[in-house]
């Protein structure tokens, strides 16, 4: 073996004359990853960050470790040396200017351990500035001979532009995302040359436009002339016109029925092809409907649709290079949930950030935006605005009831919201007119409080029937009141018992066979479901617009009719309290002929914010990645408090379905990856109390090879309402729970 080579990775399988050497991974990385920038004019950087990367791997601890030295390793070089803080410390050590080098070290220093905090009391050891101290693993690789055209590389010389600046955590993590994604893309082409073919190779946005047309034009041929699907043809048409002019923060919203999904699609792809964009990312806010969307898309467009999200097994992926994609989101079209999105944006970990750069020059639509979780909303609004800003991303917020995120700055309440947002439709009132009906009745009563028994014996006298409350514990105690042959969802069932459940009522309804459900709020967006009566316990003015989009979907009759009627319990405190406080407010003094008038929702949503004042940010995340006047970013303590769904409870697998399976499996194997993704179709959230009950009696097992807890009885899950008999003291705010 030469001594006078170093190697960045090794292959026991291969001779060592075709081992990966240190020197070429290092500026084929930093090629890749100055392309990957350069689609938001910073590809110097990314470009230095790429070379300086592994220059920790220029060290006798190193070489020795992976050529399996040893004698080396006798010397106390054993383990695996510490490479990644070297080029960072050689990043301060070069430039003077102190914010240069903190940026590319914040970037090389956490391309496997992912973005730190610079100085935080959580993670003493972990923080930048402590790991910057560790200058003898750079005074060694410097020792071995670092080659000058390596160590003396030009510093950047672009600089982020004034915009970029006012988000420099965000620019700094699309950096990040450049270099890690370029490092593991060398490194898969080295290491397993097959799986790196087997990336790419999807047709252009221009075919894929060219099918939905296609598409859209058979759906119209084979469509009856009802008043709906003109309508529906209306605002396609007024979608492609918009779709050729400026990129701008577009809000397209249509009533509920009115085709959005397609129609923004239509929109997104036309307006891809006309302004040189790379591909279409579509943001949905609820799993248990995102399955859906997928399957639609993938009806037109086949293997080109990338669906990611917390339920999606990627094991079991038919199409290889769609698994490989999940990684780094490098396809034409990709579907995936509000968590999966902006919690990537908002992550530290270098799997979590590696497909950011990806987003850069995109579409991305936000379907039902009023669903964006309030206690995140600044930080959420302040990543569009800047994804839009500064890196050529054109957002669609999607919705019947579009939320109020005009600025305020009042001397009370300061709000930036979403300035010179450009509405699609082109005119949203006269389109929610037409789409009109239903008829909203119990409004005169919604300061009266009624008792289940009277909910029951109205929904009776409705042989077809949806009723929608705010909790699990609403939703069993008004099924125990109903007849045999009620159904009943929410979250005490596993998703996979929930999906199959509303396919059983789908039949019902489209056989006209008669059918009563009770279910909480998981039904309200995007399930396709059509009622002729709906009734909706009191709460949020969205909420009660969703549940109306359940009534009389298709037009069928002259007129649905929804009841909204108050439960005898008020919604727990909370966001669930504060949005029906606010819907109360504006409800209460209703001057509309149409309480779901748009004006409003405006006064709603307003009235809402003004609720949640400083709750808007309830983390704290803009401080924690705002840089003071030292870079002095908390990266990894953001990601920590970043997270959108706040379970409850302890989580169960539960034996429903396929569930057996999995646990006879982690019972005999232990837990894997692919193993822990099947499982969550089959997931249930409990709380505390039932939850230590239940694990005394046997009912349920932790399993101690691997952490997790399963369903131990086959007693306790009920075939109808899931774990609903064992939960009677739940609460859900499933409206949350994506």
């Amino acid at each position: 073996m030469d001594s006078n080579l170093f190697y960045a990775h090794s292959l026991k399988s291969r001779p060592v004359e075709e081992w990966h050497l240190l020197e070429e991974h290092l500026i084929e990385t930093a090629k890749l990853a100055e392309t990957f920038a350069s689609s938001f004019n910073n590809g110097d950087w990314a470009s230095v960050a790429g070379l300086w990367h592994d220059l920790g791997k220029y060290s006798k601890q190193f070489q020795a470790m992976i050529t399996g030295d040893d004698e080396a390793n006798l010397e106390g070089y054993a383990g695996h040396p510490q490479h990644s803080i070297a080029g960072a410390v050689h990043a301060v050590n070069r430039t003077s200017h102190f914010e240069t080098g903190r940026v590319l070290a914040y970037l090389i220093a956490g391309h496997h351990a992912g973005l730190a905090d610079w100085n935080s009391e959580a993670g003493k050891n972990s923080n930048l500035s402590v790991r910057l101290g560790n200058k003898d693993v750079l005074e060694e690789a410097v020792k071995q001979g670092i080659p000058q055209s390596i160590f003396e590389k030009t510093l950047p010389t672009s600089k982020p532009s004034v915009k970029q600046r006012e988000d420099i955590a965000l620019w700094i993590r699309m950096l990040f995302s450049s270099l890690v994604d370029a490092d593991f893309l060398d490194t898969e082409k080295f290491m397993d040359g097959a799986k790196a073919a087997d990336r790419g190779g999807y047709p252009g946005l221009p075919e894929l436009l060219s099918r939905l047309v296609k598409h859209l034009s058979a759906l119209r041929d084979s469509a009856e002339q009802t008043e709906v699907n003109l309508l529906r043809r209306q605002v396609q048409e007024q979608c492609a016109n918009m779709a050729d002019g400026q990129s701008a923060m577009f809000t397209l919203t249509v009533p509920t029925g009115g085709g959005k999904t397609l129609s923004s699609l239509y929109f997104a792809l036309r307006h891809a092809v006309r302004h040189g964009k790379t591909r279409i990312i579509y943001v949905i806010p609820y799993t248990s409907i995102i399955e859906q969307t997928a399957d639609i898309f993938r009806g037109i467009f086949g293997d080109c649709v990338l669906e990611h999200h917390s339920n999606i097994d990627e094991a079991r992926m038919e199409n290889s290079r769609n698994r490989l994609a999940c990684e780094n989101w490098d396809t034409p079209i990709i579907v995936t949930t509000n968590v999966q999105f902006f919690e990537s944006f908002f992550a530290s970990r270098t799997s979590r950030c590696r497909k950011l750069h990806n987003v850069a020059n995109s579409v991305v639509i936000f379907d039902e935006t009023q669903q964006f979780p309030t206690d995140f909303l600044a930080p959420i609004l302040s990543l569009i605005r800047a994804l839009h800003e500064n890196y050529r991303v054109t957002p669609v917020l999607c919705t019947a009831t579009q939320p109020a995120f005009d600025p305020v700055d009042t001397p009370s309440f300061s709000f930036k919201g979403l300035p010179g947002t450009v509405e699609i439709m082109d005119s949203p009132h006269t389109l929610h007119e037409h789409f009109r009906r239903i008829k909203i009745n119990g409004l005169e009563r919604i300061n009266q409080p009624q008792n289940w028994e009277n909910v029951a014996e109205s929904l009776n006298k409705h042989e077809t029937a949806l009723c929608i409350v705010n909790t699990r514990k609403d939703a069993l105690e008004l099924f125990g009141l109903m007849p045999e042959g009620t159904y009943h969802l929410s979250r005490s069932m596993c998703g996979d018992h929930i999906s199959k459940t509303i396919a059983e009522i789908r039949v019902r309804l489209q056989n006209n066979a008669p059918i009563r459900v009770i279910s909480t709020q998981l039904v309200e967006c995007g399930v396709d479901i059509d009622f002729p009566v709906v009734f909706r316990a009191m709460g949020g003015l969205d909420s009660i617009a969703q549940a109306a989009g359940r009534c009389n979907r298709e037009g069928k009759l002259k007129c649905g009719e929804v009841y909204v009627f108050t439960p005898p319990r008020q919604s727990p405190p909370g966001h669930l309290r504060h949005m029906e406080d606010a819907a109360r407010t504006v409800l209460s003094s209703n001057t509309f002929d149409d309480p779901l008038a748009l004006e409003n929702f405006r006064l709603y949503f307003q009235n809402l914010f003004w609720l949640k004042g400083s709750a808007l940010d309830r983390e704290g995340i803009m401080e924690l990645l705002h840089p003071g006047n030292d870079l002095n970013i908390s990266f990894r303590s953001a990601a920590e408090k970043f997270r959108l769904i706040q379970e409850t409870g302890q989580p169960v697998i539960t034996a429903y379905g396929g569930g057996k399976r999995i646990i006879e499996q982690l019972r005999s194997y232990g837990s894997s990856r692919d193993l822990l993704r099947k499982a969550q179709r089959y997931v249930v959230n409990i709380p505390e109390k039932g939850y230590e009950k239940l694990v005394q009696s046997g009912d349920l097992e932790l399993l101690k090879s691997c952490d997790l807890c399963v369903q131990n009885s086959d007693t306790i899950y009920n075939q109808v309402v899931g774990f609903g008999t064992n939960d009677p003291t739940a609460i859900d705010s499933s409206m949350l729970i994506v």
